[in-house]
C-alpha cells in the first residue's frame, strides 16, 4: 500500500472485508472499531508494564483482538480471503493466566475502586473498554452472525484485565481500595 489515504471513506461509508460498503456508524464498524480501541489500551498497558512475562501476554491478547476484528469486519459474504481463526484454545490461554495470576492474590472480599497507581487504572480502563467491546458485539449478534468465540474471548478477557489489576496492586506495592458502601 502507497498510500494511508484512499479517499474511498470521504463519502461516510467503508467496506467490510467481502467488499460490502456500509456507512461507518454500521453496527458492525462500531464492533470492531471498539475492539481496535481496546487493543490500543492493550498497547499502552504493555508500554507501561515491566515484567517481561506479561508484556509476551499482551502482545498475544493484541493479537488475538486483530482476529476478532478481521471476523467481526467479515460482510458474510463467500469470501476467498482468507482469515486467521480464533480458537477454544485462545481462551484457556488466558483463563490459565488469570488462575496463574490468582494463585498469588488474596481473596477477593468486596468490590475495588480502580486506582492506585498510574497503570493500575490504565487496566481498569481497559477492562471497561472491554466489556464495552463485549456489550456491542453481542447487540450485533442479535442481527448478523457473530463467532461465538469472539463473545466468549472477549468475555473471559474482561476478567483477565480485573485480575491483573490485583495483581499489579501487588507488584507495585499499590493499596487496593475496596468499596464500603453508606448503607
Amino acid at each position: 500500500m502507497a498510500r494511508i489515504y484512499t479517499k474511498t471513506g470521504d463519502t461516510g461509508k467503508t467496506a467490510l472485508i467481502g467488499g460490502t460498503r456500509v456507512p461507518k456508524y454500521d453496527e458492525r464498524i462500531e464492533a470492531y472499531g471498539t475492539v481496535d480501541e481496546l487493543k490500543s489500551w492493550v498497547g499502552l498497558i504493555h508500554d507501561k508494564i515491566s515484567d517481561n512475562r506479561q508484556k509476551e501476554i499482551l502482545i498475544e491478547i493484541q493479537d488475538r483482538l486483530f482476529t476478532a476484528e478481521s471476523l467481526l469486519a467479515q460482510d458474510g459474504s463467500e469470501s476467498t480471503r482468507l482469515l486467521p481463526e480464533l480458537k477454544e484454545a485462545d481462551i484457556e490461554y488466558i483463563e490459565n493466566e488469570i488462575d496463574f495470576m490468582n494463585e498469588t492474590l488474596p481473596p477477593i472480599k468486596s468490590f475495588v475502586l480502580p486506582g492506585g497507581h498510574e497503570l493500575i487504572s490504565f487496566t481498569h480502563i481497559t477492562r471497561t473498554v472491554c466489556r464495552r467491546a463485549e456489550r456491542i458485539i453481542i447487540k450485533l449478534s442479535e442481527t448478523h452472525p457473530v463467532n461465538p468465540l469472539i463473545i466468549k474471548y472477549i468475555n473471559r478477557l474482561s476478567d483477565y484485565f480485573f485480575v491483573l489489576a490485583r495483581k499489579l496492586t501487588i507488584d507495585l506495592d499499590a493499596e487496593e481500595t475496596t468499596w464500603k458502601p453508606r448503607i
